[in-house]
């Protein structure tokens, strides 16, 4: 048995006590993982198909405007002027730039965002069951049906144990979206706040929030259950991300929790447009997987992180 798979099976929950002591539990597993991929092992994340070229290709259609502070932020047509304006879609561009240029929180999405892959399914390939759950996956991002519907059948499907889960992981380590680090660095260096908003599984995405540098107060995902076995039972509920139109649910916790002024959300899915409002701006992202119903509804929807960060950090304190 791996140091990994011995961290993970530490502190099995009961039922009863099942948060308390999964949060525990998860905390020293993605720490001992988040330690297994450091910020410089830059190959884990980045898929071998992407070169580092590709990465920075949109420099090229960049124009400049002058750096400046959030308290003296462009209007959102000054800051699109920018750019080249034939490679920005979206229903209100200009506002979103504006959004981002502003935000004093950044809220994103994590599979097919965040990380190059749906996590879940990650999990089902490694237990055999890919194909099945990737169609109620599709499903559920397509918003052809209730998130919360879809995420108890694929559950069902894998029944993973907390074993499983870290197995997973060791195997296949999930891989960052090109840029995203990146932006989460430009963001957290102006003094934006960023929260992990996502329907997947906080064992899951713990680790790549602890490479990403963003605490674990900050992720709002589910939680799965397990017996004192580390078995499958089931999943929390009561968490915001378990139910259709959990995320602007989320958003307004996060919102009124903190007096948050200006929210912008980032994301792939139906369930990620769903976020506005509370969010003041969607930016679509369709890095990964582009979805029609996204592009459809997101006020700027782009296919990589570049100019995202080139407006932050053009827009810093």
């Amino acid at each position: 048995m791996s140091s990994l798979n011995r961290l993970a099976l530490r502190s099995l929950p009961t039922l009863a006590a099942a948060q308390q002591s999964f949060s525990t539990g998860a905390a020293a597993f993605s720490s001992s993982y988040a330690r297994s991929f450091s910020r410089s092992s830059t190959p884990l994340f980045i898929p071998s198909h992407i070169s580092t070229h590709r990465q920075f290709n949109n420099h090229s259609a960049m124009r400049t405007y002058a750096s400046t502070s959030r308290s003296q932020t462009p209007n959102g047509s000054d800051i699109l002027a920018s750019y080249s304006s034939d490679s920005h879609i979206g229903q209100d561009v200009a506002h979103a730039m504006e959004m981002l240029a502003k935000a004093d929180a950044v809220c994103f999405d994590v599979d097919s965002t965040v990380i190059d892959e749906e996590g879940i399914d990650v999990l089902a390939d490694t237990l055999g069951k890919g194909p099945e759950v990737t169609a109620w996956t599709t499903k559920a991002m397509d918003g052809n049906i209730k998130f919360e519907d879809a995420l108890a059948a694929r559950l069902e499907i894998i029944q993973p144990s907390k074993t499983d889960i870290a197995n997973c992981l060791e195997k296949h380590p999930l891989r960052l979206s090109p840029g995203v680090d990146r932006l989460v660095d430009a963001l957290h260096k102006r003094g934006t706040d960023v929260y992990l908003v996502s329907g997947g599984f906080r064992l899951m995405i713990e680790p790549v929030a602890e490479v990403l540098g963003v605490s674990f107060d900050r992720i709002y995902a589910n939680t799965i259950t397990f017996d004192e076995s580390g078995d499958y039972t089931g999943f929390d509920s009561n968490e915001p991300t378990s139910a259709d139109q959990g995320k602007p649910k989320a958003l307004t916790m996060i919102k009124e929790k903190y007096g948050y002024k200006t929210m912008v959300m980032v994301g792939d899915g139906a369930t990620d447009a769903q976020a506005k409002p509370p969010a003041d701006a969607f930016v679509g992202f369709g890095g990964v997987v582009a979805r029609a119903a996204v592009k459809e509804k997101a006020c700027w929807f782009v296919h990589d992180f570049e100019t995202m960060i080139d407006i932050v950090n053009k827009n810093s304190n």
